[in-house]
């Protein structure tokens, strides 16, 4: 391909708008999965699977799959958005300044990336998981929130303002791992299997099952920690929860869940990738550049 062809680094504004639009689309999908993830990790120890879509099903009907889909998407409007911009951005910089960069400048830009981003998401993250949550505590003390911007509001008003940053440390540490599993697992994987498999959607598609795995395996007990922090009326101290849930659960209870994180995770990487490029071709299509 000669020089006036090759495509142009996509814009900063763009690279935000199209990773914000691909995790829109995904998260769409994949919400159910999440919402019973985070009924499972606050409930009873053994509760299955089964029973908790069979609960929420029974109480809320069907829709109920879908409680706090407002606060998911005003999520990944700020933390999906933020993660592919900054990562974008700084990708096309160090290409520009140092060449194309290896595996492990690529697995720091992700980190910070990740790292940064989790600090913009960390409001739609608490008001996520309270939404989310909410179904699974008594009538007397559930929360009721109408919608994202309702419970954002109430928030500040009744618990003040920093309670949007209320466990963002573990949000950025989780929020990093996530990024570098994700990275490094699917790196390796596609370079594993391009050799039996070729390229095409089905390599992509298996190396993005795998690295779905490894990250839901790495991710989950910060997961479930950063949950019972943001879910708790009155601040609560990450490690102590970290190690009460060892304590008084076992040290299992950590990866309580892992089974709707996978097929949330799993999905929802292979979906925001596909979204993510087809986006990227329709906006070339429109700017009337190369595609590829």
């Amino acid at each position: 391909m000669s020089s006036e062809n090759k495509p142009k680094n996509i814009p900063a504004y763009a690279n935000f708008l199209i990773g914000g639009g691909a995790g829109v689309l995904a998260r769409c999908v994949v919400h159910p999965a999440d919402l019973i993830k985070t009924r499972m990790q606050l409930g009873p120890k053994n509760q299955s699977f089964t029973n908790t879509v069979r609960q929420i099903v029974a109480r809320d009907g069907v829709v109920g799959l879908y409680a706090g889909i407002s606060a998911a998407l005003f999520r990944q409007g700020t933390y999906t958005t933020a993660r592919f911009g900054f990562f974008n951005i700084m990708f096309d910089y160090y290409k520009g300044a140092y060449g194309m960069p290896g595996f492990g400048a690529k697995l720091v830009l992700g980190l910070i990336s990740g790292g940064l981003s989790a600090i913009i998401g960390n409001p739609g993250e608490v008001v996520l998981v309270r939404m989310t949550a909410d179904g699974h505590l008594p009538p007397g003390k559930r929360r009721d929130y109408k919608n994202v911007f309702n419970a954002l509001s109430r928030m500040i008003k009744e618990e003040g303002l920093a309670t949007l940053w209320r466990g963002t440390s573990s949000t950025v540490v989780r929020a990093m791992i996530v990024n570098a599993a994700q990275l490094g697992t699917y790196a390796q994987a596609r370079e594993m299997l391009l050799p039996t498999l070729g390229e095409g959607l089905l390599l992509q598609f298996c190396a993005s099952m795998i690295s779905g795995v490894v990250t839901s395996v790495a991710s989950l007990p910060i997961d479930i920690v950063k949950t019972r922090v943001q879910n708790a009326t009155e601040g609560a101290s990450q490690f102590k929860v970290f190690f009460d849930i060892i304590k008084y659960e076992g040290p299992l209870a950590l990866w309580n869940g892992f089974l709707p994180c996978l097929i949330k995770v799993a999905p929802h990487t292979i979906l925001t990738f596909m979204f993510f490029e087809q986006l990227v071709v329709l906006y070339r299509m429109i700017e009337g550049g190369p595609i590829k």
